[in-house]
This record gives C-alpha cells, structure tokens and sequence, in this order.
C-alpha cells in the first residue's frame, strides 16, 4: 500500500488562533503588549489573547494511550494529548477533574478507522487523499478498483460513524465526500447499505438519504444482482424500504405533477386536471 504523504496542517476542529506550523510572527493588535503604556484609558480592560500554540507544543504535550478493540483483542495506540483534545470525546475523558486519565478505552470502536482519525489529527487527511483538482481519491496498488465487496465503502463508513462519536464534524463530512467517490458494486452497496441503517440514527439523514436515493433510483434492476439480499435486507431493515419506497413515490408524484402541468392547457383544461379515478356513469 503506498504510504500517505505526511505533512502538518491545521484541524479543521481547531479553532483559527491555533497554529502548528511557521515561526512568523502574529499580526499584532493596536492595544497589543507592544503598545506604549500610559495611551489606553485605564477604564478599558483587552481580552487576554491565547498563547499561540506551536508544532513543537503538541510535541511537548503528554502521550495518551488508546486501546481499541475488545479486550481479548486490543490493540494500544499512542498519541499527543493536545492533538486529541481537538476532540469533545477525548478531551472530555481526558481532562475529567474526577478521573484524569492517560489510558482511553475504546473496546466497540474499528481499529482502521481509528487509526484514520490519527491520522487526520496530525496531518489533515486519510489515506486513502481526496484529490480535489482531479475529484478522485488517490490511487491504492493494494485494492482494485472496483469495490464488488464494500470494503472500501465500509471503510470510510466507520471513519464516518467514528468521526460523529468523536464529535469531529469536519472529518466525518470528508469521510462522506469519499464515499461518494468509491466505484462499486450492487453487492457492495447493499453492505454498505447494511452498515448504514444498522449504525447511524434514523434522523441522520445526510447519509441514509443518499442510500435510500440510490437504491430508488436502481433497485429495479440491482435487486437482481443481489440474489435475495436485497429482499433480505428490506425485512432486516423495515426503515430502510420505507426510505426506498418513499423516494420512489415522491419521484412518481413529480413526474405526475410535471405530466399534468405539461398537458396543461387553457383554463377549462386546468381546472379539469386532478386524480384521474372518476365514478362511473349510470
């Protein structure tokens, strides 16, 4: 597998006064420490500004252990306390006033998609990299190029429901874009469909819509190449044929309202256009 190229960035999480990189010097603010003493109105208190952070203070910061995996099975992780604060989830167990602590258990949690959250933490990306002037991803030796499996969609799904846990908004919405980049099978898709309405909440519609849009638009014809798990997966997942059968009716209800409104003519044909079940004539 070709090794991501490693570079620093700043998070996305990170709020904009925080830098990682480069020793230039902070524009300075008019009533910054630098400014004379004695020309402030002494009524007028500045808000303190953050120190700002550098590389080499992540570096400095302590090593935080995670252990992910059940217990029989776990694999340690190490990582720089400030890095992992950039998430509300870590830091919160972290930094408890009740149980500080160094070690993070995270035994439901997939180790992959862990270790691209690190990964993100300190470097910005994932492998494998979104390439945006191109809107691929970048290209892995290791696996083919069509997914007739799922595990390349599986494998940006966890990052995705990992990302939400961890309260990373902006990780999880790069997972998403990647998603959608995959090429991929039927089969592929209804295990990545499987995945999907059996990890994210119903309400998390920003990535059980485009699931339930996408086997609307194609079921007529994948549900054949699925053998019967598609027909499996509609009685595992009673949501997730709802969700298909409701897109298909409200693409049925467009093309109904743009067939009427096309036939259309003057007024007496307006006022004429409605359901067309009539009672017959005695």
């Amino acid at each position: 597998m070709a090794e991501p190229e490693v570079r620093i960035s700043i998070q996305p999480e990170e709020s904009q006064d925080v830098e990682m990189v480069g020793d230039g010097a902070e524009a300075e603010d008019a009533g910054g420490a630098d400014a004379p003493a004695g020309d402030e109105d002494d009524t007028v208190q500045e808000t303190p500004q953050k120190p700002r952070l550098t590389f080499v203070d992540y570096l400095k910061s302590p090593i935080i252990t995670l252990t992910v995996g059940p217990p029989a099975s776990s694999t340690s992780l190490s990582a720089h306390q400030l890095l992992l604060e950039h998430s509300p989830f870590l830091a919160s167990a972290i930094t408890s006033p009740t149980t500080p602590t160094s070690t993070i258990s995270l035994p439901d949690d997939d180790l992959a998609a862990t270790s691209a959250v690190l990964e993100y933490l300190y470097t910005g990306e994932y492998f494998p990299h979104k390439l945006a002037t191109r809107g691929v991803l970048q290209a892995d030796p290791s696996i083919p190029e069509m997914d007739t499996t799922g595990d390349q969609l599986l494998k940006h799904a966890r990052v995705y429901t990992l990302a939400e846990k961890l309260g990373m908004p902006a990780l999880r919405t790069l997972a998403l874009s990647k998603i959608h980049l995959v090429n991929s099978t039927a089969v592929a898709e209804l295990a990545y469909a499987r995945y999907v309405y059996s990890h994210t909440d119903r309400q998390d519609t920003t990535i059980r819509k485009p699931v339930a849009s996408f086997w609307g638009q194609r079921s007529h014809v994948l549900r054949h190449e699925t053998e019967g798990s598609f027909r499996g997966m509609c009685l595992e997942f009673p949501e997730f044929a709802f969700d298909v059968l409701s897109f298909v009716l409200d693409a049925e209800e467009k093309r109904e309202e743009r067939k009427r409104k096309s036939t259309a003519g003057d007024g007496d044909a307006v006022a004429g256009s409605g359901s067309t079940r009539k009672r017959g004539r005695i």
